[in-house]
């Protein structure tokens, strides 16, 4: 099947329409840095929080999670916990009002708030510029990866043919093209290009979500549902072991999960838990989703921010993956999901279901989100990564006296470098899914432990935190080179380590940052945890100032909040599959925990926010 003239049309009108959105809010871009990159730090909370969200709704990682949900059932759902995607969580009830105190451009720049102006900054400035960098290389090339499996499905040129003198795939073509397309407003608009666009986006794609469950729910019975899916694969919960069995049912399906790496579950869960409660103290990594807390305009709105994102986007995200799953449960056997040597992609099975089972204009409305949902994590990471090339290598070490002017001028190389560097990885790589464990096992495996100790002990200065991040960036770059067929349950605790000992021996072997530095973040920030010492010489200074006593409230909001989160991903399952009781049962437990944060979150939002603030 090709697709018809008015899903051609629509898919044209919406490509033409971001462009021309990108370049006519593209003036306000220009004034500075702070404009180019954060919008002036003007624009509302909401917009920002729909902006995040769609970013976060990336085409690469709901074509992954279908293939998981296909493969994995309900219990699919545990497996983002990797991201994780609870950092939302912890952002929202406490790290995004610490982070928007700092008032910086990058993350790289808010470190001179916690570790001074010594050499131990200028050497953990250095290490998160390159940390950011290669972050958002990685995640540039997972996007290309995913748009480009993604297009050749449904587009009708075949661009293999087209382009066999240059020895690119059609995958890589269409990749090519979307991705420029992008890139070219995401360069001449700069946060405001991206924002206005991405709010845009995310309306459409919200639209193509219910479109996709309505039509699901009227193609799909759960009787045809329970007679394709082995035991258990209905189920939210799990045992030591996945023991999904689908040899009598879908033998290719078998094989694809003996070779995932979840069958051992709860020790994959034992492994994602404990690496995300180390991401989500550590916050979020130097790329998109920091660079929107920055861009918010006061503390409070930097957490209602964070907030919103876990509201607006899961249940949708959801439906559209749930619904594409059934249908693919159902037609498996009609769906061209082969690869050349005769192994089957079930990454494949999204676009498939797209071309074959979905209707002659919802199709163009529904491909026309996806490439909004490719397009604004594609334009996030592009907008977000120069930021770090220009603020923190161009404009403090080459050319400190740079022009406004100039320094956009920057910018615009800085992303198309990104861009390029990017494209380049991701011409040499496979699944989304290796690059996906490749950026959650590795890549995060070296940052978590040195960000999350940087909150919560005075000790921790800025030599622990340079050898805590090169350690661990340098693991995570050889590890999968040197054990190449390990999964990421093998190399996270190794990487992890690495980078524990290199941050504990960085520490522990210099001295401790400047008392100065030190009472001035605490003041400001007024963390909690390990800072007796620092506490009590700030008060020395200022006798009014409190201890942060928050710590007991905000762990049990943040697992509230996990928990709320959760049933938000579950919900539209139970949905599509008829499961009334597990939906209801899901929905009384959505509905208590949105009523304890609202009590003991979002009522004490406003003294939370505040806690700089100390009276004599």
């Amino acid at each position: 099947m090709k697709l018809a003239t008015l899903d051609i049309a629509i898919i044209i009108v919406y490509l033409i329409g971001t462009i021309l959105v990108g370049f006519w809010i593209s003036k306000k871009a220009k004034k500075n840095l702070d404009s180019y990159f954060l919008g002036g730090k003007t624009m509302p909370w909401y917009m920002l929080g729909l902006s995040n969200a769609s970013g976060q709704f990336d085409i690469s990682g709901t074509m992954t999670m279908v293939a998981w949900l296909f493969l994995y059932g309900v219990k699919s759902a545990w497996i983002p916990w990797l991201w994780p995607v609870w950092n939302q969580i912890f952002l929202m009830v406490f790290l995004a009002i610490w982070m928007r105190k700092s008032n910086v451009l990058t993350g790289a720049e808010w470190l001179k708030t916690r570790f001074g102006d010594g050499m131990g900054l200028k050497m953990s400035h250095l290490s998160v510029v390159v940390f950011a960098i290669i972050a958002v290389v990685g995640f540039t090339a997972y996007a290309f990866v995913g748009i480009g499996k993604f297009a050749t499905t449904f587009l009708p040129w075949n661009l293999e043919a087209d382009f066999s003198p240059f020895f690119i795939s059609s995958d890589h073509m269409y990749g090519l093209i979307i991705c420029g397309i992008t890139t070219l407003y995401v360069i001449k608009g700069g946060m405001y290009s991206v924002v206005f666009t991405e709010v845009m986006q995310f309306i459409i794609m919200t639209v193509a979500c219910i479109a996709v469950g309505i039509i699901a729910l009227n193609m799909v019975s759960a009787e045809q549902i329970k007679a394709l899916v082995p035991e258990g694969w209905e189920s939210l919960f799990f045992s030591w072991k996945l023991d999904l069995q689908w040899n009598n049912l879908l033998p290719a399906a078998q094989k694809a999960v003996d070779n995932g790496g979840y069958q051992m579950f709860t020790a994959f869960m034992m492994m994602a838990i404990f690496r995300g409660i180390f991401a989500s103290i550590a916050g979020p990594v130097p790329g998109y989703d920091m660079q929107r807390v920055l861009a918010t305009r006061t503390p409070k709105e930097a957490s209602m921010m964070s907030g919103i994102v876990s509201l607006v986007l899961y249940f949708p995200r959801y439906l559209m993956i749930g619904g594409f799953v059934l249908i693919g449960l159902v037609y498996f056997k009609d769906l061209n999901v082969a690869n050349p040597d005769g192994t089957v992609d079930f990454e494949r099975v999204m676009p498939e279901v797209l071309m074959n089972y979905i209707p002659v204009g919802i199709l163009g409305l529904v491909l026309a989100g996806l490439i909004a949902a490719f397009m604004s994590t594609y334009a996030a990471n592009v907008n977000a990564g120069p930021a770090y090339i220009v603020n923190d290598l161009y404009k403090k070490f080459l050319k400190p006296n740079a022009t406004d002017k100039q320094l956009v001028n920057m910018s615009y190389i800085s992303s198309v470098a990104v861009v390029v560097v990017g494209i380049i990885i991701g011409l040499n790589i496979g699944s989304v899914d290796e690059q996906f464990q490749w950026i959650t096992g590795s890549l995060f495996g070296g940052y978590a432990f040195a960000n999350a100790v940087k909150w919560i002990w005075w000790r921790f200065n800025g030599y622990g935190y340079f050898w805590g991040m090169i350690s661990g960036l340098a693991a995570s770059l050889a590890i999968p080179k040197m054990l190449p067929d390990a999964d990421f349950l093998v190399s996270f605790p190794i990487i992890f380590g690495i980078s524990v000992v290199g941050s504990l021996l960085g520490c522990l072997l210099t001295k401790p940052d400047n008392d100065e530095v030190l009472i001035s973040f605490y003041k400001s920030v007024r963390p909690w945890g390990f800072w007796k010492p620092i506490r009590k010489k700030a008060q020395e200074q200022y006798p009014g100032l409190k201890k942060n006593t928050f710590f007991a409230r905000d762990m049990l909001n943040s697992l509230n909040g996990i928990v709320w989160q959760m049933t938000l991903t579950v919900l539209p399952l139970f949905l599509l599959l008829r499961e009334w009781n597990a939906f209801f049962v899901t929905l009384g437990i959505c509905l208590a925990s949105m009523v304890l944060l609202k009590f003991y979150w979002y009522d004490k939002l406003e003294k939370s926010s505040m806690i700089d603030e100390y009276h004599n």
